[in-house]
């Protein structure tokens, strides 16, 4: 129980920092920028910590890895609905999403993994678990696609300093391999059983 609260504590913390950052005017020129750049930082880190419960649980041995993964996914959901939502406000307005959304091929990327999130999130319950049955571990593989179009979502926004996100790459790839490694390659093929 210590060990949840702490973990949503920390996942947390990105709200907190930008909360903080508001109500002291410390967030540079383009604010609105700035929340949305940091709630999809915040969405995407959550993300990659969620792919990396299973490796921690079989390296450790310890099963409270994987008692928060599904917490830790839902704040990443709850981050990424607050990042488009922030960027539907901020940056892009409302009235011109398509032609927009046409013309940056990031937008589309970050569309598809949110898109993709949103089934994850719906059936994150127990009670779906049970009601989807065998289903519902392929489905949950979307994890790994979702990961790789939301790093594809940065890396095609990034301007200079790509440096970050290369680790972030490098990260998400190293998770990756280590399934393939234990699963095979079906066993990070979405909606397939393996």
């Amino acid at each position: 129980m210590a060990f949840r609260l702490l973990a949503a504590f920390l996942a947390c913390v990105p709200l907190l920092m930008l909360a903080i950052n508001i109500a002291t005017q410390s967030l540079g020129p383009d604010p609105g920028q700035e929340v949305t750049e940091s709630l999809g930082l915040a969405a995407f880190q959550l993300l990659i910590v969620t792919l990396a419960m299973t490796p921690l649980k079989r390296w450790s041995g310890w099963a409270g890895w994987i008692r928060v993964r599904r917490m830790l996914g839902l704040f990443a959901f709850f981050y990424a609905v607050l990042h488009v939502l922030a960027f539907l406000q901020f940056i892009l307005g409302w009235s011109d999403l398509w032609a927009t959304f046409t013309k940056r091929p990031y937008i589309v990327a970050g569309a598809l993994s949110f898109l993709m999130l949103v089934p994850l999130a719906v059936t994150s319950t127990r009670g779906m678990a049970k009601r989807l049955g065998k289903s519902w571990k392929p489905l949950h593989k979307l994890i790994y696609l979702i990961a790789i179009a939301a790093w594809v979502h940065f890396i095609w926004q990034a301007r200079s300093d790509i440096a970050e996100m290369v680790a972030y790459g490098l990260v998400i790839v190293g998770l990756l391999a280590l399934r393939w490694k234990w699963n095979g390659v079906r066993g990070l093929i979405p909606l397939v059983r393996g």
